[in-house]
This record gives C-alpha cells, structure tokens and sequence, in this order.
C-alpha cells in the first residue's frame, strides 16, 4: 500500500498526444502506464466539472516500471516509444481496453558491445515520406518506414544520449546530452550544420550543463535550449538572435507555434513569448518540472502542460490554466 501510494504521489508524465479526433488525451508516465482523458466533455461541461471527470477514462500498463519517453499520434495508431522498442497501438484499443494488443513493434538496434537497451525518447513522423524518426539514448536518430517498419537510416553525429527532435520541410534538428544540436536533411545520413551552444558567452550556464533539452526549427529560425539559456538562431548566419529573459533551471520544452514561442522546464512557469523575447504570458504550472507540453487548435483550442507531478494542467486558450487533470 505505501509503494502504491508512493506511485501516486512521485509519478511524472513524460509524454502526451492528442487522438487524431482532438477529442482525447492520452499520456504516458514513468511506471509504463499509459492514461487517456476524454477533453471535449470536460471542456463542453464547464463549471459542472467533477473529480471523477478530471481523472482517466481508461488506463493501461504497457510494461510493468518501464516508463513511457514518448508519444506519437497518427491516423490510425497511438505509437509509444519506451525502453529499447516502439510500440503501436490502435485507437479503439486504446480508448476503450485495459490490456490492449500491440499491433506492430519496432526494436531499436542494439550495439554489439553494449547489453543495455537505449531510450526512445523522442518521436517525429515525416507525413510526406511517411518515416518515423527516433531520437534514443545510444547517441542515435533512427529512420524507420512506417508501412515495413524497416529501419531507412541512422543520423550519427551525437556523442550522448539524444533527448530531442524536431521536423520542418525536410529538415531534422536533434539535441542531446552532450550539447551539441545537429541539423540534417531527411535524405541524407550526414548533418548539414551543427552549433554547440554552451560555447556561446550568452547562453552558456556552467552550473547547469551542456546538455540541450528542447529543440526547434522552421525554414529561418533554430531554436534550442536545455543547460543553456533558451535561444533563437537565424539559420543562414548560425547567429544568435534572440536570448530570452525566463527564470528557469534547465529548459525541456521549446517550441515555435506561429509567431509564438512556447518553453518550460525547471520552472513553476510555463511561457509564450514572441520572436524577439517579449513574454506574452506566464501559466503557473502543478509539476516543478515541465517535461512535456501539446497543443491542438481543433476542434477546441487547448494547451496540456505536464511533468514532475501527477497533475496535467489544461489551458483552453494558451493564456492561463483553467482545468486540472489528475492521474490518480
């Protein structure tokens, strides 16, 4: 009974998607439990809400203490990157059974010299050439086919464990452990153009580390954070544009959405801002840590902001918190 409720209390969220319906959240905690919230009623009741409607309308164990890194949705599947394989699901199953089948499975290619299995800890998925991109904890960025499950390449270039992705018209950006944010094109193995951010005297925070944690990119704009402040490159110079004015402890979430930037992590904030650094606002967050953040426009707009906390905090305009998901 105390380990269980131990569970509760400690638990933190490390992944969410949307159903492809927008209807559905679905997140995946550190104890290998995935928990899907059903959004639209709870935003169509209003103030009528009740506990019981704030926890999960179904809850399944992929694997027993094998936390769940990432997330990824797609038309037909919820695919779950764990520890050492992916794994796809469909979406009947997953909204509706307790011990759902797996559909289909990648395993990650394990190192001749190395027993461990790695992380995956970041999905993205190439809609055009229908390629999945994994970022995993033995350095590299897997690309498999998602009709063969065949593996098309490996990005090399990382010398630690890669934390985070991001796709944009044929370009990948990778961060990791070891600082280092690689850019590649999706039609070749080798990186197109990599910075180290902690050599920069305007983002480099020595007591924090190297390590990058969130990462982004558009056909102009790279941005990055983790150890080092949270920053906006211009892409065809590789000079820092933008260094922007947060109070936080390492950075997890980084993201540019239109003509916003959305960022968090060790922080009990979580910030919009513009290009240029101005803050739009500051959503005081349940997790101390914010590892994850997802949004939809449709069919209601909503932004879920979760990590160190067994609380998911639900802003259904982007500007302040006005729901509260629990997991327990």
């Amino acid at each position: 009974m105390v380990n269980k409720l131990n569970k509760c209390f400690y638990n933190t969220v490390l992944s969410q998607t949307f159903t492809p319906c927008g209807n559905y959240l679905v997140v995946g905690d550190i104890y290998g439990n995935i928990s899907v919230f059903h959004l639209s009623k709870l935003v169509n009741q209003g103030s009528t809400i009740t506990k019981e409607d704030q926890l999960p309308k179904n809850t399944f164990t992929i694997k027993e203490d094998v936390q769940i890194n990432s997330l990824l949705s797609t038309k037909s599947f919820l695919i779950v990157g764990t520890v050492g394989e992916i794994l796809a699901y469909t979406w009947k199953n997953v909204k509706l059974s307790k011990k759902p089948s797996c559909s289909w499975s990648i395993d990650i290619p394990n190192a001749k010299e190395s027993f461990d299995k790695p992380d995956v800890n970041y999905l993205v998925l190439d809609d055009e050439d229908n390629l999945l991109y994994a970022a995993c904890g033995d350095n590299n960025v897997y690309s498999f086919n998602l009709e063969t499950r065949k593996e098309v390449r490996t990005l090399k270039g990382h010398k630690n464990y890669v934390h985070c992705l991001n796709y944009s018209n044929n370009k990948i950006v990778s961060g990791g452990e070891d600082g280092l944010v690689i850019i590649w094109d999706v039609k070749s193995p080798t990186p197109v153009n990599k910075i180290e951010p902690f050599t920069r005297d305007k983002v480099v925070r020595p007591e924090l580390g190297n390590w990058i944690g969130g990462v982004g990119i558009n056909d102009d704009w790279l941005l990055c954070g983790g150890g080092p402040r949270l920053s906006l490159w211009h892409l065809r110079s590789m000079n820092i544009s933008t260094v922007f004015p947060i109070d936080d402890k390492g950075i997890h979430v980084a993201e540019m959405f239109q003509d916003k930037i959305f960022a968090g992590g060790r922080s009990t904030l979580f910030y919009q801002m513009s290009f240029n650094g101005d803050i739009i606002t500051e959503i005081p967050t349940s997790p101390v840590t914010t590892y994850t953040a997802v949004h939809q426009d449709e069919p209601f707009q909503t932004l879920c902001i979760a990590g160190s906390s067994p609380k998911i905090d639900v802003c259904s305009n982007f500007i302040y918190k006005n729901l509260q998901l629990s997991l327990y």
